[in-house]
Order: structure tokens, then sequence, then C-alpha cells
């Protein structure tokens, strides 16, 4: 069988760039059970309550959703585990650095399958204000209508 080539996003985190103001970013590798892989090649995971912390100079992701293998037996896994991140150490030391300034989080943005291996993409965020978030969606709201103004514009051609 080929080895598996190319970028197979699994799950992303749409939510974390409303939420937070994306400052640097990083792609890690993960520690997994057997199960969790099938499972992930499934395409069955959840980022939305995801988050990274320290423990003992190691990365650890917690809360992010992984459901257990249908067809696992007894060596299935738990959902909800904490799982083991992979960087370089001088990644990890950045990481820490920044993220032991006040106000800052490590947030994952999305899960992937990179040539056979799993990785995750997780960023160090900012959360942002209620206002600043209004402030987005209505950015996103004007550029919307602006796109259609010149496509109904462009539509019209000389028929004026």
């Amino acid at each position: 069988m080929p080895k598996e080539s190319g970028l197979k996003v699994v799950a992303t985190n749409r939510k974390a760039r409303h939420d937070y103001l994306i400052m640097d970013t990083f792609e890690a590798g993960l520690v997994l059970m057997g199960t969790e892989v099938k499972s992930l090649r499934e395409g069955r995971a959840s980022l939305v309550d995801g988050f990274a912390t320290f423990y003992s100079d190691e990365l650890w992701l917690e809360g992010v959703y992984i459901p257990e293998y249908l067809n696992g037996s007894w060596t299935n896994h738990t959902a909800r585990r904490r799982r083991k991140l992979l960087l370089h150490r001088e990644e990890l030391e950045k990481i820490d650095r920044k993220t032991r300034e006040s106000g800052f989080t490590i947030v994952p943005l999305q899960l992937y399958f990179k040539d056979s291996r799993a990785k995750v993409e997780i960023a160090i965020a900012r959360g942002k204000k209620d206002y600043d978030k209004r402030h987005a969606l209505r950015e996103q709201q004007d550029n919307r209508e602006a796109l259609r103004a010149m496509r109904a514009k462009n539509r019209g051609g000389s028929g004026e």
C-alpha cells in the first residue's frame, strides 16, 4: 500500500479565529494511541474546547474530543484525555516565554494528517473583547456587501 502524501484536514476550530487575536502559529506532532489515529482517519474530532498547557517543560493538549473508535475493543482510548504535543525545544521555550505574559493562551486551530502523520496547528493567542468581535463581524459584512454591489454592477454592463 503506498504511503499517504499531502494534507488531509480532520477538524478546524473556526471559532478560535473569532474569539482570539492570533499572534503566532506552530505545527506540532501528537502522541496518539492506535484507536485515536483510526478515529481521526474516519474524520471524527472536535477542537472547540481545546487548549494547551505546560506540565514540567512539556506541552500538553487538553479538551480536544476524539471519539472512541467504533470497532475498538478493550484497547480503546478515553475521548477527552490529555495528549502530548511534539515540538522542538526552541519552539517550546518561545511559546512558554510568550504565554507567561498576561492575557496569552495556546489554542488549537486545525487538526490534520500531513504525509500520514497526525499534526495539530496551535496558536499563541490573546482573547478578543466583545467590541472587537462586533467590529470584525461588521467589517466582514461590509466587505461582503461591497463585493455583492461590485458583482451586481458588473452584471448590469451596458444596460443603462
